[in-house]
């Protein structure tokens, strides 16, 4: 009777260790966004992660007749990275992304999480007399 307890047991947590590894640590997909960075934030109460919303061109609609501009909203675990775009608000940055399925109170508040940029420019802007 004890070995099927322990049988049992240690195929719940190998199913609850594979379950957890597979929301919060798997890499679900990558990519490429590129935009203006609107703003770029650190925050919490906790844990301290760094946030940012990027504004991509183009407009979309969610219902037919409406306009709505694209954001990407995005979580930076890289002290690194943070530093480049904490100067970087306002310009237009191309950003590397991983999406997990399940966001971690210390990774950030988003799926999204940006792993490098890849370039950053300004913008051009008009003055006009």
């Amino acid at each position: 009777m004890g070995r099927f307890v322990f049988i049992v047991v240690a195929i719940i947590l190998v199913i609850l260790g594979g379950t957890v590894f597979y929301k919060f640590y798997f890499v679900f997909g990558q990519g490429v966004k590129a935009g203006e960075l609107n703003y770029f934030v650190q925050k919490g109460y906790v844990f301290k992660t760094y946030e940012g919303k990027l504004i991509q061109t183009g407009y979309k609609g969610q219902a037919a007749g409406t306009i709505q501009s694209n954001e990407f909203q995005f979580s930076v675990t890289s002290e690194r990275i943070a530093q480049q775009l904490m100067t970087s608000s306002g310009k237009t940055v191309e950003l590397h992304y991983k999406e997990y399925l399940g966001a971690l109170p210390w990774r950030g508040y988003s799926t999204f999480i940006v792993d490098s940029v890849i370039s950053m420019t300004e913008i051009n802007k008009q003055v006009i007399p």
